[in-house]
């Protein structure tokens, strides 16, 4: 008999360097399943390519098989299982990236299925509250074996020329989609940087569902700003949005100019800005590329937001932001 229960969370290291806090690594709280105990499937390259349905079906099951969540905190534990699991996820990958008529009508809330017990689950607090991205090493994932595959299982799903947004949107939904935004704040770089990918692949696919993640995007640059200050995906989000603003159609439309000088001038003000100045500058000046007329706009929120914090590094950003414009122009 399964029984589901929490994964607790483990401080891998513990210790403090001299001016740097070590390497911490713990699972987040999955809904892993205890005393589980599977064993490998037949192969699907042994199953004859023409008999499209037991391959769908042998398909189906080694996707339920890959919805079994382990516990990571116990290295020593079912050792076997997590091994056919890892297996079994690397088959799937190479299944669906070299085979055909593999993407059926069935397959599509299996895969969300999958996708969702491995990966949308809730982030452990940080085992450092005083977390510093500049000064700590990020605690990263102990599942990550596992949900690294998954991760790469989904973008290859996504990016499949089988693959229907039409049939795919009745499970890949704004609850998905909210879900998949509330993992930018994990603080292993390796999921972010993944995450960024799948995110814009979503936004890419569901033309429903962009105006929804820009607006909840806004939504968490603006808690960012002026209640947190702590999200540790800003800079992969703020790539994500430098694309979809280079793709915006002119002119420019009205949501689009008060998104600009709502969300991202006041990202400036937050004092974590050198981890993220690069990608905020990008879509700043994607803006004003778009529309020159926005150049002097620019230049005077900056003026009237930064230059009375005193702060140096923003009075040289506001300085060469201004130069380059010059020249633009």
């Amino acid at each position: 008999m399964m029984s589901a229960t929490k994964a607790p969370r483990s401080d891998a290291y513990n210790k403090k360097a001299t001016n740097r806090r070590g390497r911490n690594q713990h699972s987040s709280s999955f809904l892993i399943q205890k005393c589980v105990e599977i064993e490998p499937l037949p192969a699907l390259k042994d199953t004859p390519a023409e008999d499209r349905e037991a391959r769908e079906a042998l398909f189906l099951r080694k996707l339920q098989q890959c919805s079994i969540i382990f516990d990571f905190s116990d290295a020593m534990l079912d050792v076997k299982s997590k091994e056919v699991k890892r297996a079994c996820l690397n088959e799937l990958i190479e299944y669906i990236s070299e085979c055909e008529n593999v993407i059926t009508e069935r397959v599509y809330p299996e895969v969300v299925q999958m996708v969702s017990q491995n990966m949308l689950r809730t982030l452990s607090p940080s085992d450092n509250v005083d977390y510093d991205p500049e000064e700590d090493e990020p605690t990263l994932e102990l599942a990550w074996p596992h949900l690294q595959l998954v991760y790469e299982f989904f973008l290859r799903f996504l990016e499949s020329s089988e693959f229907q947004p039409a049939v795919a949107k009745r499970y890949i939904d704004s609850k998905f989609v909210l879900h998949l935004l509330e993992l930018f704040d994990s603080e292993d770089p390796r999921e972010r940087d993944l995450l960024k990918t799948t995110l814009h692949r979503v936004y890419g696919k569901f033309l429903g569902l962009r105006g929804f993640i820009r607006k909840q995007v806004n939504n968490m640059f603006l808690r960012f700003v002026y209640e947190s200050e702590k999200l540790n995906g800003v800079s992969e989000l703020l790539e994500i949005l430098g694309s979809i603003i280079n793709g915006f159609a002119l002119p420019l439309k009205a949501e689009h100019k008060l998104f600009l000088q709502k969300v991202l001038l006041p990202l400036h003000i937050v004092k974590s800005l050198n981890l993220y100045h690069p990608q905020l500058a990008y879509c700043v000046v994607q803006f004003v590329e778009k529309d020159t007329t926005l150049t002097q706009q620019v230049s005077l929120l900056l003026i009237i937001t930064l230059l009375p914090m005193f702060n140096p590094y923003l009075q040289v950003c506001v300085f060469v932001f201004q130069c380059q414009s010059s020249i633009g122009e």
